[in-house]
């Protein structure tokens, strides 16, 4: 999910980036892993092009609706957004 600026400003995940699907474990049920998911592997919802499948639907899971863009996570490119998820889960690893 890298970040960029909607029409109103306001921010928003940067089409094919995909890090916040791959990089984080996921424990909450998803449509097709009903257990979540381990970090680092591919939500089944994610498309080839790095996009939600579920993005605008209710069975979305909360942790992935409530997770938004902000720049320190997002940086400039999908390449820093899977870094920063990725430290991220290591540090928060039980």
């Amino acid at each position: 999910m890298s970040i960029v600026r909607g029409e109103t400003g306001a921010r928003q995940c940067r089409i094919g980036c995909g890090a916040c699907c791959i990089a984080p474990s996921i424990s909450s049920p998803i449509p097709g892993m009903p257990n979540g998911k381990p970090a680092g592997v591919r939500c089944v919802q994610l498309t080839d092009d790095n996009r939600c499948k579920i993005f605008d639907h209710p069975e979305r899971p909360r942790v992935c609706v409530n997770l938004q863009p902000a720049a320190e996570m997002c940086g400039d490119n999908a390449a820093h957004a899977h870094a920063w998820l990725e430290r991220l889960e290591q540090m928060t690893r039980p």
